[in-house]
């Protein structure tokens, strides 16, 4: 979508910030732009909001649309509007994180990008507009919800064993954990649910799955685990 920048009134985008645990990462997906500005440049998906819709509802179609996910956790982060952003004009984007239990889904690139692909959130390539600045806060504020919300379990699969659990922890919170207080934690603040199954490994003995039990209050779970 093009536009004057002569043109006073300011447009509205989304932006969506794509997490899933991948190859031990903390991964973002990423598109590359087939499009003036910053053509060929990588960028988080996203697109202009369309006449009569909301900014959720945009965001739900983006991510339908440039990356065939549908049905995931998805929540406003923050709203960015500085009017040197977008060298097209005033562009203001309300950006969204989405988390995603697997990267087994079909990478799509939209209307306006010719690539999409997965990068690490530590070292992602140079990004299009102010999105460097956006995928920055976004792990900031993941890593911050992880401490009183249970955010973390939807970057999970349904089922889960305590090991994979405490990783998923650790990788996005770029720290390790104390296993023996982690467990401990876990089993006091009373959020998870055996499953009586069990996944076998190349090594010792099969671990025990469980769920999260979802009419567990997230902000208790998440002050036991994190004083």
């Amino acid at each position: 979508m093009s536009f004057s920048i002569t043109d006073p009134s300011p447009r509205l985008t989304v932006d969506i910030v794509i997490f899933c645990l991948r190859k031990g990462e903390l991964q973002t997906l990423l598109v590359k732009r087939g499009i003036e500005p910053f053509r060929d440049c990588w960028a988080l998906p996203g697109g202009f909001v369309l006449y009569n819709e909301s900014p959720d509802a945009a965001a739900q179609r983006e991510l339908a649309e440039e990356a065939g996910i549908m049905h995931v956790y998805l929540e406003q982060l923050y709203t960015f509007g500085a009017p040197e952003r977008d060298p097209r004009g005033h562009v203001v984007t309300v950006a969204y994180y989405a988390l995603i239990p697997s990267a087994d889904i079909y990478l799509q690139a939209g209307s306006d990008a010719i690539d999409a692909a997965w990068h690490n959130v530590q070292a992602p390539p140079p990004l299009a507009f102010d999105h460097a600045h956006i995928l920055q806060y976004a792990v900031q504020r993941l890593r911050y919800k992880l401490e009183y919300t249970a955010a973390g379990f939807h970057l999970l699969p349904d089922e889960f064993t305590l090991s994979e659990l405490q990783t998923a922890y650790e990788i996005v919170l770029n720290e390790k954990l104390d296993k023996r207080n982690f467990r401990r934690k876990l089993a006091e603040s009373g959020v998870l649910v055996s499953t009586d199954r069990y996944r076998g490994g190349s090594e010792g003995r099969p671990a025990l799955l469980y769920r999260y039990r979802e009419d567990a209050d997230p902000e208790v779970k998440a002050r036991r685990l994190f004083p």
